[in-house]
């Protein structure tokens, strides 16, 4: 260690050190631009120029390592007209007007004009006149706005270790730039996002997706952490996936929610429609990344290691044994409550049981996830229907409402019911129980969402030579995942996109259903929903069977005691969980609709942290289960990263799984290392260190020794 004095105060550093950190750290502030802590020290911008007791010129306080006994001036009038002139000459390439600069307002050229004061004007302003370069994904280029401070070459080759930016030349201007002017795609470019992360100016700055301005930083740098809806850390477990660590992979899952596996099979995976990989060609396959983690998990990391606080004294019951449900009652037995969970149904899983076919989740992957409830002290019982939850308070402290959506809807139309006309839950329920059904040979589903393509695909599955489904939406409209509409396609089933259900015909039972075509189809206000035909549309299909698969809503009514709004979901306070009887909560589809799994454990999640705060505890629900790792900044070249191919996940072919309730999707396999590779690793990014600005120290004062 060495002691120095800097300004007047006397403070112990590091011996050899640079005293510009010293400084900053120390609460003085020197004026820097080229400088940035992560990187090795430049001293090209001359800001942050000191004078040294014994030295006879200003020397940049970045080169300048700490000796014992230093004195050290950070001001004077040398000093000051030396930084006024290397900020002149800063500016006589830069453009005038900063307030067209998207970065305007968080600019470190712009604190340091302030700091130092205003150019005198002495020096001859010249035009660069580069062009923008907007044609890269992720990142625009703006050379007119470059400062030459080189933070950028240094994040590219030292910290990253990727060696695609460098200093070129074009007639008398320096820039930055690629090798003969390439796209960052062709010069294998990683797209981590530290060159942008590091420029003090609008040089190079983020091309953000349009409507994420609402979100922080954070959110925007790593979109896919932000688009889960329970915010599991994607990118952790990607790259530990991708160093076959498959153990501390599932684990990081596990901290967010506790059926990865089933996750693995059928999440909605909202962080794909986010992941910036997506811009550059085709989005990380998340899913089947967790999927693969999952399956080769051993348990070593969560294993009888997770968080479980003593006992509290309190009793909570939960009605309903889906996501939403069992997700709260792991959490809460975690805090410490005893926990009671009371399903209808003869089988645990909710929906992943009774609405998923099992050719899509298979039931031995349910039964040893859902097992892990009751191992961790949740009583469950089946076959147990809840009529009046309030009666639940006199034995229980609170109680919870996880119900889901298990009723059908049917739309009112001319033969709507009619024998041969069916809900979608009632169908499925009927299979996934294994009671027969009697669908005849023709079969014509209404709905376009993922769960209409489950009742025409299980449909398929039972033996209907034709099966055909028709929706509202227009083809690129529906709401269905693009994966299920495909695999439908391939196996057969018949698809008719903005079409109108306009009658289903017969007498004694169903022999068809009446269409036209749609025009347009928009909604009001009101949701309510607005459709223009097409006059001479008119289209007839004879059908044994109408699945009517147009949504679902929770099975309750009026003697619940609870209030309930539009879509018979239970009405909750604002930015609450709290329903209108005082100490019933309610979560999942029961509250907002049919969402996703990975939303239902979203809630069930949010409803034990409300309901432990309600019980006494501090709704701390958090847990750290994979260990803590160290993870390099340096993540190094590779050739055609940018044109590296998704791996798309093995199908059985179609004449292989029609037939048959197996499972049709294997998974990406031993490809999950290519696939991993694919990660841009945006967190990374959220390991560069801040700017120190001239604002964050106003009003500060070193530390004596």
């Amino acid at each position: 260690m060495a002691v120095i004095t800097i300004d007047g105060k006397r403070m112990e550093v590091p011996d050899g050190r640079n005293v510009l950190d010293c400084a900053l750290d120390a609460g003085i502030y020197i004026p820097h631009l080229c400088h940035h802590p992560d990187l090795k020290p430049l001293g090209s911008c001359r800001m942050c120029l000191v004078e040294v007791d014994g030295g006879e010129t200003p020397v940049t306080s970045c080169n300048l390592k700490a000796k014992d006994g230093m004195n050290i001036r950070t001001d004077s009038e040398e000093i000051a007209r030396l930084r006024m002139l290397s900020l002149e000459l800063i500016l006589t390439g830069h453009p005038e007007d900063c307030s067209t600069c998207p970065k305007y307002g968080s600019c470190e050229l712009q604190t340091l004009i302030q700091y130092i004061g205003p150019k005198t004007g002495r020096l001859k302003m010249r035009i660069k006149g580069f062009r923008t370069e907007e044609e890269n994904p992720l990142l625009v280029h703006d050379m007119n706005r470059c400062v030459l401070c080189g933070r950028c070459v240094r994040a590219c080759q030292e910290l990253r270790g990727v060696h695609v930016l460098d200093y070129r030349q074009k007639g008398l201007e320096t820039y930055v730039g690629t090798v003969h002017e390439k796209l960052l795609a062709d010069a294998d470019c990683r797209f981590c996002g530290a060159c942008a992360e590091v420029c003090p100016t609008g040089a190079i700055r983020d091309k953000w997706k349009e409507g994420q301005d609402h979100r922080s930083k954070q959110d925007r740098i790593v979109p896919c952490r932000y688009g889960c809806p329970a915010h599991i850390d994607i990118p952790r477990y990607v790259r530990l996936a991708g160093e076959a660590r498959y153990d501390e992979a599932a684990a990081v899952v596990r901290e967010k929610a506790p059926f990865p596996e089933i996750l693995g099979h059928i999440c909605s995976h909202a962080c794909e429609l986010e992941c910036k990989r997506g811009e550059i060609n085709k989005s990380v396959s998340i899913r089947n990344i967790k999927r693969y983690a999952a399956e080769h998990d051993t348990g070593s990391c969560w294993r009888g290691k997770g968080k479980q606080l003593k006992d509290s004294g309190k009793k909570v019951c939960i009605v309903g044994a889906g996501p939403a449900g069992l997700t709260a009652a792991y959490y809460l037995r975690k805090q410490g409550h005893e926990v009671t969970v009371k399903e209808s149904l003869p089988q645990v899983g909710g929906m992943m049981s009774y609405g998923i076919p099992s050719y899509r989740l298979p039931r031995d992957v349910i039964t040893k996830e859902t097992a892990l409830i009751t191992e961790a002290g949740v009583r469950i019982e089946t076959s147990v229907k809840v009529e009046n939850p309030s009666l639940l308070l006199k034995e229980y402290d609170a109680v919870l409402m996880a119900v889901g959506s298990h009723r059908g809807i049917r739309l009112t139309m001319e033969g709507d019911h009619l024998p041969g006309v069916v809900l979608n839950t009632d169908f499925l329920r009927q299979v996934n129980l294994g009671e027969p059904v009697d669908i005849g040979s023709r079969v014509v589903v209404l709905g376009g969402g993922n769960v209409a393509f489950d009742c025409a695909r299980t449909a398929k599955r039972l033996g209907a030579e034709r099966v055909l489904l028709a929706c509202l939406e227009a083809r690129e409209s529906m709401t269905a995942d693009e994966e299920e509409i495909l695999q439908a396609e391939e196996e057969g089933i018949g698809i008719y996109p903005a079409h109108t259900f306009e009658r289903i015909t017969g007498t004694e039972k169903v022999t068809g259903v009446d269409f036209m075509k749609v025009k347009s189809f928009t909604f009001d206000d009101q949701r309510k929903a607005v459709i223009e035909k097409q006059e001479g549309t008119e289209l007839h299909l004879e059908t044994d069977t109408v699945i009517f698969a147009v949504g679902q809503r929770p099975d309750l009514d009026e003697t619940s005691g609870l209030l309930l709004g539009r879509g018979n979901c239970i009405q909750v306070k604002e930015h609450s969980l709290k329903t209108s009887c005082d100490g019933i909560f309610a979560a999942g589809d029961a509250v907002y609709g049919t969402k996703s799994v990975i939303a239902a454990i979203a809630s069930g999640r949010e409803a034990a942290s409300e309901i432990d705060r309600y019980l006494g505890g501090d709704g701390d629900i958090s847990e750290k289960l994979a260990p803590d790792e160290s993870v390099s900044s340096h993540i190094g070249s590779c050739p055609g990263f940018a044109y590296r191919e998704r791996q798309e996940p093995q199908l059985l072919p179609a004449e292989q799984r029609v037939d048959n309730f197996n499972i049709a999707d294997l998974g990406i396999g031993e490809c999950v290392s290519w696939e991993t590779g694919r990660c841009l690793q945006c967190d990374l990014r959220l390991n560069i260190a801040q700017p120190r600005l001239w604002g964050d120290y106003s009003g500060q004062e070193g530390t004596d020794v």
